[in-house]
């Protein structure tokens, strides 16, 4: 079941690129007028989701000391992505701009398994994880280019 969550995600995060740049496209404001309204059709959807996957507040303010200072820019790193595909995708095209934004998270997700960074468990890169990562970095330059 994680993985199919984690590939519908994955595909709900290639058609928000599209989404995101055809509402760019379309407001002609600029991308901070589209950014906020992504997020708060995002809020709304969390809202409307919240009784169904959440769980009570409740010792939220208690267990908020605990969290690290890089727990609390998820939000902020998720907007720069918001914006990028605002002002990017479009002009990039879907099959390049995918390629690149998954293969620097390929790449990204090796360091951070490899020295167990933000949180994750550590997976050491072993020699098939990175020809992984060098084939997807091959597989930017082919969608990219040709």
């Amino acid at each position: 079941m994680a993985y199919l969550l984690a590939a519908i995600a994955g595909i709900l995060n290639m058609l928000q690129s599209g989404t995101n740049a055809t509402l760019n496209d379309r407001l002609e404001a600029g991308p901070v007028v589209p950014a906020l309204v992504v997020y708060l059709v995002g809020i709304l959807g969390v809202l409307a989701a919240a009784p169904f996957i959440g769980k009570p507040a409740e010792g939220m303010l208690r267990n908020a000391a605990t969290v690290p200072w890089w727990g609390w820019i998820g939000g902020m790193l998720g907007a720069f992505y918001v914006v990028v595909t605002l002002i990017q995708a479009k002009s990039m095209g879907a099959g390049p701009f995918t390629a690149v934004t998954l293969t620097a998270a390929v790449v990204t997700s090796l360091v951070l398994d490899h020295f167990g960074l933000l949180g994750f468990e550590v997976h050491p890169a072993s020699a098939l994880r990175l020809l992984g990562g060098a084939l997807m970095v091959a597989g930017v330059v082919l969608v990219a280019r040709f």
